[in-house]
C-alpha cells in the first residue's frame, strides 16, 4: 500500500502506485496518476489531469498540473505528463496545457531547482538542469542536456537546442542554438559548451568542428546565410554541425520555437 501521511488529502479516484510516499498536508486530486517509487514532500499539490511517472521527487510546496495561465483557456480538459526520475525542488509550478486534449510534457531525469515555473504547452525534454527561479512561458521547447542558469526568463514559443547552456539572469527572447553558451539580456553567443559536450561524449574532433562553425555563424561579419554556406564548404559535416545548421535554418524560416506543441 502507498505510504500516505494521515494529514494528506488524497482523492479516492487518484491512481497511486503501491510504494508511493505522500507527506503531510499534500493534496492529490481525482484523475491523478502517480507511478512507482515517487515521493511527495510536505504541502505538495498534484492537480487533476497530471500523470507522474516512476521515481520522481516532488518537493515541498510544489504544484503540478494547475490551470494554464492563458486567456484562451475555457476549462477544457488538458494534461500534464511527466516521465521518470525527475526532481522538482521546493515551490516549483508546472501548468497543464491550453487546448482540449493537449499536453504539457516533461521528459526523464530532469533536475528542476526551487521556485521555477513552466507554463502551458511547454515541452521539456530529458537530462536538463534548471537553476533557481527560472520562468518559462507557454509553448517553449527545451531539448536534451540543456543547463539553464538561475533567474532566467523565457518568452513564449522559444526553443533551446540540445546540450546548450544559458547563463544566469538571461532574457531568452529568441531561439538559443544547440551546443553553445548564450547569455545576457540580448542572448549573445559566447562559445561552445565545452564541458557539456565532453559530458555527453562528443569527441574532440566534433567539438573542434562545432567551434569553427560557431565562429563563422555568430562571430563573423558574413551574415547568417553566407556564413552557413561557408560552414558547408569549410567545416567537417559532423552530426552536430549538421544539426546546428538545421536549427539555424529553422529559425531563419520564421519557425522559432514553433513545432512540438502548436
Amino acid at each position: 500500500m502507498p505510504n500516505i501521511h494521515r494529514l494528506a488529502a488524497v482523492e479516492p479516484d487518484a491512481e497511486i502506485a503501491d510504494d508511493v510516499e505522500i507527506g503531510p498536508f499534500c493534496n492529490v486530486e481525482a484523475g491523478v496518476k502517480i507511478g512507482a517509487g515517487t515521493k511527495l514532500d510536505s504541502h505538495a499539490t498534484i492537480k487533476s489531469g497530471t500523470i507522474l511517472g516512476e521515481r520522481n521527487f516532488v518537493g515541498q510546496g510544489t504544484v503540478l498540473g494547475g490551470d494554464p495561465q492563458d486567456r484562451k483557456y475555457k476549462g477544457e480538459p488538458s494534461y500534464l505528463r511527466i516521465g521518470n526520475d525527475n526532481v522538482f525542488r521546493e515551490y516549483v509550478t508546472i501548468h497543464r496545457a491550453s487546448g482540449e486534449g493537449k499536453e504539457t510534457l516533461i521528459g526523464d531525469d530532469n533536475y528542476i531547482m526551487a521556485y521555477c515555473h513552466f507554463g502551458h504547452n511547454v515541452h521539456l525534454h530529458s537530462h536538463i538542469t534548471v537553476a533557481n527561479a527560472v520562468s518559462v512561458a507557454g509553448h517553449c521547447t527545451i531539448e536534451d542536456y540543456v543547463v539553464i542558469g538561475g533567474m532566467t526568463g523565457f518568452h513564449q514559443f522559444v526553443r533551446v537546442g540540445k546540450v546548450a547552456m544559458i547563463g544566469g539572469m538571461s532574457h531568452v527572447h529568441i531561439d538559443a542554438p544547440p551546443y553553445l553558451i548564450t547569455e545576457g539580456y540580448d542572448l549573445k553567443t559566447v562559445d561552445i559548451n565545452a564541458v557539456g559536450l565532453r559530458r555527453v561524449g562528443i569527441t574532440s574532433t566534433a567539438r573542434l568542428a562545432i567551434h569553427k562553425a560557431c565562429k563563422l555563424l555568430f562571430r563573423s561579419q558574413l551574415g547568417l546565410t553566407n556564413a552557413m554556406e561557408v560552414v558547408r564548404r569549410e567545416v567537417p559535416m559532423t552530426e552536430e554541425v549538421l544539426y546546428l545548421l538545421e536549427f539555424e535554418e529553422r529559425r531563419m524560416r520564421g519557425k522559432s520555437g514553433r513545432g512540438d506543441q502548436v
